[in-house]
C-alpha cells in the first residue's frame, strides 16, 4: 500500500531556507523574513515587517534598481557579487536573486546569497604563494645588489677625500641613495626568512596595547586611537615579535590613511567562530580570533584593492608596497589570514588567527566548516 501523500508544512519549509529570503509588497516594503534572514539583518521577524527595504539597504543600493526591473515585467532578475552596505553593520557582498510571487500583484521574493567565508578569503590565502614567491627574490636581491651596493659606497667615500666642496655633494648623493636602496633590500630581504615559526601562547590584547601606546607616541599622534576588546578571547597561537610587527604595519598604514583633522582609528577583537582552512599540510585549522584595524580615510582604491597584499602595490607616492606583502607573508606563516574591506570613510583590515592548542587539542568548542 502506499503511503499517505502529506503536504507539506510551508513555514517550515521557509524556515529551513539556509539563504536569507525576504517577502516583499509592490511598494518594496517586508511582508515576511525567515530565520537566516533575521541573522543576517541582526534583526528580528516582528520588527521587520512593514519596513522600507530602502531602509534596510539604503535608497541607492542597487538591491532597488533589481526590483525595478522585475516589476517592469522580467520573470527573474539577478546580480551576482554585490556590495550590500547596511546601517551598524559592515559592508559584505552577497549574489541577489528575486523572483514575482504570483499570488500577490507586485509581491516578490528577494533570496540574497552571502559570499561564505571560505569564498571571501579566497584572495587572502592566495597571498601564501606571492609571499613564498617572494622569498626567493629577497634572497637573491640581498646577496646580488647589497655587496656591489656597499662597494659603490665604500668608493664614493674614498673620492670624497680629495673632491673640493661641490664635488662632494655629488659623492654623498651618491652614498645617500646606496643607504637607501640598501634599507629597501633590507626590507625585501624579510621575506626570505622561511624557518618555521615557534607559535606559542600569546595574549592578543597585551601585544595590541604594545603597539598602540607605540602608535601614540609616533605615527598616530595626531589622530584618535580607542580599542575595543572581547575580554574573553583565548590566547592565540602566535608569536607575539612577528604579531607586533603585523599590527604596527596596519596600524601605520590606518594612521596615514586616516585624514590629518579629524581622522580616527580603532581597533577590535572579537571570537567569530566557523571559520576552518585547510593549511598545504593537509591539516584543518580554526581561525576564529578576529582582530580589526579600522580607520575613516577614503578607502582603498577599487583598481588595486583585490590586490592590496600583493607586493610593489601601493597608493603611497613614496611607498614601496611592501608593509601589507609582509604582513600577508606574517599572518599566513602563523597559520592565519587577513582581509581588507574597504569603502569611502571605512577600511576595515581584518586579522584571523588561530587559538593556541593544548596537548593538540582546541581550547575552544569544534565550529562548523566555511
Amino acid at each position: 500500500m502506499n503511503a499517505p501523500s502529506r503536504r507539506p508544512d510551508h513555514a517550515a519549509l521557509w524556515n529551513a531556507l539556509p539563504a536569507p529570503a525576504l517577502a516583499l509588497d509592490a511598494q518594496d516594503r517586508v511582508l515576511e523574513v525567515n530565520g537566516a534572514a533575521e541573522a543576517f539583518l541582526g534583526l528580528s521577524a516582528r520588527s521587520l515587517r512593514g519596513r522600507a527595504l530602502a531602509d534596510l539597504f539604503g535608497p541607492a543600493s542597487r538591491v532597488l534598481d533589481l526590483l525595478a526591473q522585475l516589476r517592469r515585467g522580467a520573470a527573474t532578475v539577478a546580480e551576482y557579487d554585490m556590495e550590500l552596505l547596511m546601517p551598524e553593520r559592515p559592508p559584505c557582498r552577497a549574489d541577489i536573486h528575486a523572483a514575482p510571487v504570483a499570488e500577490g500583484a507586485g509581491d516578490a521574493l528577494l533570496l540574497i546569497q552571502p559570499q561564505s567565508l571560505a569564498r571571501k578569503m579566497d584572495r587572502s590565502m592566495s597571498h601564501r604563494s606571492a609571499a613564498r614567491t617572494i622569498s626567493g627574490m629577497a634572497a637573491m636581491l640581498a646577496h646580488e645588489i647589497k655587496n656591489p651596493l656597499a662597494g659603490i659606497s665604500g668608493a664614493a667615500q674614498l673620492l670624497e677625500m680629495n673632491l673640493g666642496e661641490e664635488e662632494r655633494e655629488l659623492t654623498r648623493l651618491i652614498r645617500d641613495e646606496a643607504e637607501r636602496i640598501v634599507k629597501l633590500i633590507g626590507r625585501v630581504d624579510r621575506f626570505g626568512d622561511s624557518r618555521p615559526v615557534e607559535r606559542r601562547p600569546v595574549n592578543i590584547h597585551d601585544v595590541l596595547d604594545r603597539a598602540r601606546l607605540s602608535a601614540q607616541a609616533g605615527f598616530a599622534s595626531h589622530l584618535r586611537l580607542s580599542a575595543e576588546y572581547d575580554p574573553s578571547l583565548p590566547p592565540a597561537a602566535a608569536d607575539p615579535d612577528q604579531l607586533m610587527q603585523v599590527f604596527l604595519n596596519l596600524l601605520k598604514n590606518a594612521a596615514e590613511a586616516a585624514p590629518r583633522v579629524g581622522g580616527a582609528v580603532a581597533v577590535r577583537t572579537s571570537y567569530r567562530p566557523g571559520l576552518r582552512l585547510s593549511l598545504p599540510s593537509g591539516r584543518r585549522e580554526s581561525l576564529p580570533l578576529e582582530i580589526a584595524v579600522i580607520d575613516n580615510g577614503p578607502g582603498v582604491p577599487e583598481s588595486i584593492r583585490a590586490d592590496i597584499f600583493e607586493p610593489f602595490v601601493t597608493t603611497k607616492s613614496a611607498g614601496a608596497g611592501l608593509g601589507l606583502a609582509l604582513v600577508a607573508k606574517i599572518v599566513a606563516d602563523l597559520g592565519g589570514a587577513v582581509e581588507c574591506e574597504s569603502e569611502p570613510g571605512r577600511t576595515v583590515f581584518r586579522v584571523l588567527l588561530p587559538i593556541w592548542r593544548d596537548s593538540g587539542r582546541d581550547e575552544a568548542p569544534q565550529e562548523d566548516d566555511a
